[in-house]
């Protein structure tokens, strides 16, 4: 059993144990704690999880979406990468130019409801067909507003100015290592209420460096245990490494802090099948040793090697 693992499953069955119950955003319900961590030491293995198959290269699309500052799908899209669809076809379903079957409340009813998952299936593939191939469509329904990229990359300043949060923070890593200022934060109070699809929910991160390695804390206000958070430790752990190669430092830990942990309630069967399942060892990340730059990374300049895991475990999403 991994022990990097093993603080993901250990999790998983507190919220089970203790989780108080409540309502949501979504209508669905959780199971919740407030307040958790866990730690991966990055030098044991890569922390994408074994007990059940998680997508690395949905994983790192989706990172190198966030580095270049992109907060539109069709770059997603077009690497295959479909993590974010929902809440643009919210957006588009919900407009006045949508003229197709209504699609309310899509995000609970197409996985029980067979007449609606046709058309749903059908209204999905014809949307991203329209962002993959029309720029004037993406641009308008694929947008999904000052979004994570945005603000690591173009924080808008009350000046009218912008800062990168990200360069900052790597070149302040390379010229005063030892400062506890290196943060990046996606939580802008001024945009959240109405200007972005959906809120951070991974809010800020903090570098800290010692012994020639390079750590990363994120705090994370509110945590989708079983679909999100295994996709935020991997990306995460990452973002360390990509940041690590960049300022010629090693890696070591991810510390992964929790506000709101949750299971959603129609999880609880998906997360009790994996922790009946046993972990595998961990993989290890390739960095292509010519990568210039961070901010020039490509799908193709990260692999995964000696991944073993257990097949996926499918679960609805709350939108």
């Amino acid at each position: 059993m991994s022990k990097n693992e093993q603080a993901y499953l250990d999790l998983c069955q507190a919220v089970l144990d203790q989780g108080n119950k409540k309502g949501d955003r979504t209508g669905t319900g959780t199971r919740s704690i407030f307040g958790a961590q866990m730690r991966f030491n990055l030098q044991e293995g890569f922390p994408l999880l074994t007990t059940k198959k998680v997508n690395f290269k949905l994983i790192a699309t989706e990172l190198i979406w966030f580095i270049r500052g992109d907060t539109n799908i069709q770059y997603l899209l077009k690497n295959n990468n479909n993590i974010w669809n929902e809440w643009a076809f919210k957006k588009w379903v919900e407009s006045e130019e949508y003229k197709g079957p209504d699609m309310t409340n899509f995000g609970h009813r197409s996985l029980t409801d067979v007449t609606f998952n046709e058309q749903y299936q059908k209204q999905i593939a014809q949307f991203k067909e329209r962002i993959i191939e029309d720029d004037d469509f993406a641009r308008k329904y694929g947008e999904l507003g000052p979004v994570y990229g945005k603000q690591w990359r173009e924080w808008k300043t009350s000046t009218g100015e912008t800062i990168d949060q990200l360069k900052e923070v790597i070149e302040g890593i390379q010229t005063n290592p030892d400062s506890r200022r290196h943060l990046v934060t996606a939580w802008n109070p001024e945009d959240v209420p109405s200007n972005m699809a959906l809120p951070p929910c991974h809010a800020l991160f903090q570098f800290y460096v010692a012994d020639g390695k390079l750590s990363c804390q994120l705090y994370q206000r509110s945590a989708d245990i079983f679909l999100g958070v295994p996709f935020n430790i991997a990306s995460y752990a990452l973002l360390t490494h990509l940041i690590a190669f960049e300022c010629g430092l090693e890696v070591g830990e991810f510390v992964h802090t929790l506000g709101d942990a949750h299971i959603y309630q129609n999880h609880i069967d998906q997360v009790n099948e994996q922790l009946s399942r046993t972990s595998y060892a961990l993989p290890e990340l390739k960095i292509n040793p010519n990568l210039s730059s961070i901010f020039d990374v490509e799908l193709a300049d990260l692999s995964i090697e000696n991944y073993q895991s257990h097949p996926a475990i499918k679960a609805p999403i709350a939108v």
